[in-house]
């Protein structure tokens, strides 16, 4: 298997620029994720890796070597797209090997590399249907074989869930997990809009937004320390909490306990739900009327307006007595985060939650 390096990539369709100036390096073996919203770019960048479009400037590598003339087909890519793409008369093994088959491969190898793609994905008992007697995760698997069969340098999902239902996307994210690890070495490149899959899966994740890098590094780090207000507030679920503060003070005259750099301009609060806790009244450093109580089973999402008309969100143990209509006064709790008026992250703020512990931006 081999790594991919982006130097200075560019698209441009006309007068439209897609892709402004990317510069990504996934190792060999790394499964990245590429997410962000729709028309960010990711699905077009995936599509430069693979050759299916052409870059405007710039320099992609697959495994060290510069691809940039080489033809898709010589690349050493497999793509799985977000429609199956299927050829409805053909069977599953068929559907699978057709590509082989077309390159001159001996049916007796086409054959070995089919059952083998087809055990790893637990399909065995399916090579003999045709893709209507199919569920919809069930195709999906024979178009991840398909790809699997070609034995790629890399391995390129665009989308590949999102003609699932809930419950699938869920069954088949795991299987794509397992089969990252079953087939060791492999690398993998990603695209979602949806940053609980980009969460879940990666070892990298690069967040885009209108075709510019805007933060990359291994989940945890991106919803730990994000660089700015969009990262922080793409990755988390549910999206981190902003709110403007002034010299320390809330819209509404409540004080935060902060210091540190940038804390004597206007910056932005960030907090997660699950950093605001109930405090006695009279302490609460924000408060609000709840407006919506989303009970999941191992916790509550609570949603509340403040007085200046923000809507936020808390997190709350399971079972909590909060209603509709109640008024809450919040403490901050844990890690919190500043931002400047351009959105960046202010690194060295610090805030006393309502113990008395510090949490660094």
């Amino acid at each position: 298997m081999s790594g991919v390096k982006l130097t200075d990539v560019t698209k441009s369709f006309g007068l439209i620029n897609v892709i402004r100036g990317v510069d990504i390096e996934i190792d060999e073996g790394e499964f990245c994720v590429f997410v962000g919203p729709s028309g960010c770019g990711k699905s077009t960048l995936l599509r430069l890796i693979a050759g299916l479009e052409e870059i405007t400037a710039g320099e992609i590598a697959i495994g060290g070597r510069r691809v940039n003339d080489v033809d898709a087909s010589q690349r050493g890519t497999a793509m799985v797209f977000q429609t199956y793409a299927l050829y409805p008369h053909m069977t599953v093994e068929r559907n699978m090997g057709f590509g082989l088959l077309m390159n001159g491969v001996d049916k007796a190898v086409v054959k070995e590399k089919v059952v083998k793609a087809a055990r790893i994905l637990q399909i065995e008992k399916l090579l003999d249907r045709k893709p209507r007697q199919l569920s919809g995760g069930q195709r999906q698997r024979v178009a991840i074989g398909r790809a699997i069969v070609r034995d790629p340098e890399v391995f390129l999902f665009d989308e590949p869930l999102s003609n699932l239902d809930a419950e699938l996307r869920v069954a088949t994210r795991l299987e794509i997990a397992k089969l990252h690890h079953t087939l060791e070495g492999s690398t993998m490149i990603y695209v979602t809009h949806d940053q609980v899959e980009a969460m879940t899966l990666a070892d990298k994740i690069v967040v885009l937004r209108d075709g510019m890098v805007e933060q990359v590094g291994p989940p945890m780090e991106l919803y730990d320390r994000p660089d700015n207000i969009f990262v922080a507030g793409f990755i988390g679920s549910p999206k981190m909490n902003f709110i403007a503060l002034s010299d320390g003070v809330t819209p509404d005259g409540h004080a935060v306990d902060i210091s540190g750099p940038g804390s004597e301009r206007t910056v932005t609060l960030g907090v997660r739900a699950d950093s605001l806790r109930p405090v006695a009244e009279g302490n609460g450093q924000v408060v609000g009327a709840v407006t919506v109580v989303e009970r999941l089973g191992d916790a509550d999402f609570v949603h509340f307006r403040t007085p200046w008309g923000q809507e936020l969100v808390a997190r709350f143990e399971h079972g909590s007595a909060t209603r509709v209509g109640d008024r809450l006064e919040l403490g901050l709790s844990g890690a919190v985060h500043y931002f400047d008026i351009e959105g960046r992250a202010l690194r060295g703020v610090i805030t006393r939650d309502m113990t008395g512990a510090v949490a660094n931006a």
